[in-house]
């Protein structure tokens, strides 16, 4: 279910609305989205949840207006001022700071974030006061372009890989420019093949029949379809959904391998093993036509 989260709700207040209206004994997002961040939200129900992590771990376009100028404790405008500065910044400036975060950087989680620390989250601690040391870890920017540049404010589209805080860019941009910044809106637009235009509103999804609304369930293996694919015969088919493991002719890739059978059904993913097999890595509960 490909879902256009609304400003002010969190990821997980969406899903548990998404799974009801589905009636699904399973759900789960693929990507939390702050409460200020709208945008696409894939949803996974049901047997979908086994291949999340495909689109989780995918690389995501944003498009982020960034407030120059003005700082505050939580990277973006829910937060308090912590300073203002006179911007004297010029486009031609502003591209210059965003291409230095282009590529692989090193990035410091923010305080205001869900990450956990002994079984908490982080911004947990930050609204107590509390500061925790947090580890930079390696992300990467594939691309930042402006689309508005007016005063002190800033429109960017940013593609980068997953584990990624548009907050802390905006923040990072500010310092390099020496006046400060933080984020005052974040939409995201794409991620592992899926676009907004194909997302629906929460209010919309309500307003829909049950027919109309399993209509708009995408199959599952749209959100792996990035991945080569493998055809099994009928003896094939029956041996890897009994959790064994097959032989295949040809040339196999050494990969995560999307499996289906002679009719074109979904089975779930296998993998190639040192002995030339294909393994069964996660299956289907049962073989679904598509």
């Amino acid at each position: 279910m490909l879902l256009d989260k609304p400003l002010g709700f969190s990821s997980n207040q969406v899903l548990q609305k998404v799974k009801w209206l589905y009636q699904a004994a399973k759900a789960g997002h693929t990507g939390t989205l702050d409460p200020l961040a709208t945008g696409l939200l894939p949803i996974c129900l049901g047997e979908a949840t086994k291949f999340a992590q495909y689109v989780t771990d995918a690389d995501k376009t944003y498009l982020a207006t960034i407030k120059l100028g003005v700082t505050t404790n939580t990277g973006d405008a829910e937060g308090e001022v912590l300073s203002t500065a006179v911007v004297n910044v010029n486009k031609t400036q502003f591209v210059q700071a965003c291409q230095q975060f282009v590529g692989e950087i090193s990035q410091i989680p923010p305080m205001y974030s869900a990450l956990k620390h002994e079984g908490k989250p982080l911004y947990a601690y930050a609204r107590e006061g509390v500061n925790i040391g947090r580890q930079a870890r390696l992300i990467t920017i594939k691309n930042i372009v402006l689309n508005e540049f007016l005063d002190d404010v800033a429109q960017i589209t940013v593609t980068c890989s997953k584990g990624t805080y548009i907050r802390t860019l905006a923040e990072d941009i500010g310092v390099t420019l020496g006046c400060g910044a933080h984020l005052i809106g974040l939409r995201r637009t794409e991620t592992a093949g899926y676009v907004l235009s194909q997302a629906i509103a929460i209010e919309q999804l309500e307003t829909l029949s049950i027919e109309v609304r399993d209509a708009l369930l995408l199959p599952v293996d749209s959100a792996i379809e990035g991945l080569p694919v493998v055809t099994l015969n009928a003896d094939a088919a029956y041996f890897i959904m009994q959790g064994q493991s097959v032989w295949m002719a040809g040339k196999i890739p050494n990969s995560d391998l999307r499996l289906y059978d002679e009719k074109n059904s979904f089975l779930g993913l296998g993998f190639l093993q040192d002995d030339g097999k294909i393994a069964p890595k996660r299956l289907m509960q049962k073989i679904q036509s598509n």
